[in-house]
């Protein structure tokens, strides 16, 4: 393939099959945001550099055009990180990789932990998880972030006491029309929908859709057909299935199923990240403790889910993982190892296989892909 002939602070040349891997972090060594480059041909994944200095970027959102990228942050400047985190927006400098500061807002409540952008990029929404709050706001053309607008406190309970005595909202995503928004809380063993305005950044209470007791939602995925949506639980170690009415914004489970053998004992473990494949074929969790993702299959007529494969995921306490944008591999980002990890993606098993591939990257969090160049 032809280069760009735009070369990289790290010495490699971009070139067209080549993707830049953004990588969030959190505690210990960590100064903020760091890129790599993934080759899609050979699974080669360049060591990782800073690209954006922030605080604590745990979560990152690519808007739709390429040319911003959002994160998470425990705290801004001027406000008090014991009332509110915030969001900072970033512009992607799509010859290095590097990041330039745009500017900062308020996420609404402490401890923010993840964001997303619906898909036309007008509006960010962010879950506090201790504040147990949700919030929108509104993007500018230049990327800029506006003053957030709506801003939801959550209330309640659920079944176990001691994690659930009140909201722990845990992700926050758009549904596949942008009319609706979805709150995964973990607390309220609840996704909590909401009607969707990204022009004026507005959210109104819309229902929720329910998950069994203790489950403890965390991550929230629809499936390429937008007729179907997974949530896997936390505390539980399981995935339910919903059925999703485009009209009304509505949610019906249909399945909960495992991640992990019915014998196993939960103590330390934990589920995290949750995604589908852009086929709509496969569904990947990731599972805590014992540092394994869970493969299953989608049925194409029903949505429902059957075991593939539990793979070892070479890394410690996968937070997180992320799949390129040809969906032939998946990256999974090992917090406490302080690593990511390199997987081929069978395209019709769905099963996972390690390329030999890993890097050093402190503490990461959250993975997201950009084509380069």
């Amino acid at each position: 393939m032809t280069a760009l002939f735009s070369r990289l602070g790290f010495g490699a040349f971009i070139r067209s099959k080549e993707q830049w891997v953004f990588i969030g972090t959190g505690d210990g060594d960590a100064r903020g945001i760091y890129v790599s480059l993934l080759n899609t041909d050979s699974g080669k994944l360049s060591g990782a550099k800073l690209a954006g200095e922030a605080r604590r970027p745990g979560f990152l959102a690519i808007h739709p055009n390429g040319e911003y990228l959002f994160a998470i942050t425990s705290s801004i400047p001027g406000h008090d990180a014991e009332e509110t985190g915030g969001v900072s927006a970033f512009r992607i400098k799509h010859e290095t990789g590097q990041l330039s500061l745009i500017n900062q807002q308020p996420s609404g409540g402490r401890g923010p932990c993840h964001l997303s952008l619906d898909h036309e990029g007008r509006v960010v929404l962010v879950a506090n998880y201790h504040g147990g709050s949700c919030e929108a706001i509104g993007v500018n053309e230049d990327g800029s972030l506006k003053e957030p607008g709506s801003f939801m406190q959550h209330e309640g309970s659920s079944v176990d006491e001691e994690r659930q005595k009140g909201p722990h909202a845990h992700s926050a995503n758009p549904g596949p029309n942008d009319r609706f928004a979805f709150v995964a809380d973990l607390g309220l063993d609840k996704i909590l929908i909401y009607k969707l305005d990204p022009v004026t950044a507005t959210l109104t209470p819309n229902g929720a859709g329910i998950v069994p007791p203790g489950s403890g939602p965390r991550h929230f995925a629809f499936h390429p057909n937008g007729r179907w949506a997974y949530a896997n639980g936390e505390m539980l170690m399981n995935v339910t299935g919903f059925n999703f009415d485009v009209d009304q914004g509505t949610l019906s489970a249909f399945q909960t199923v495992s991640t992990v053998p019915e014998d196993t004992d939960l103590t330390g473990l934990s589920t995290a990240e949750i995604l589908v494949h852009q086929s709509g074929k496969f569904l990947y969790v990731s599972n805590r403790g014992q540092d394994t993702i869970t493969v299953f299959s989608i049925d194409s007529d029903s949505g429902k889910l059957t075991f593939v494969e539990r793979e070892p995921v070479q890394v410690k306490e996968p937070r997180s993982f992320g799949m390129d944008i040809t969906g032939k591999f998946l990256l999974a980002s090992g917090q406490e190892s302080h690593s990511v990890a390199v997987f081929r993606i069978d395209q019709g098993t769905g099963k996972l296989d390690f390329t030999g591939q890993t890097i050093s990257v402190p503490s990461p969090r959250c993975v997201k892909f950009l084509t380069a160049g």
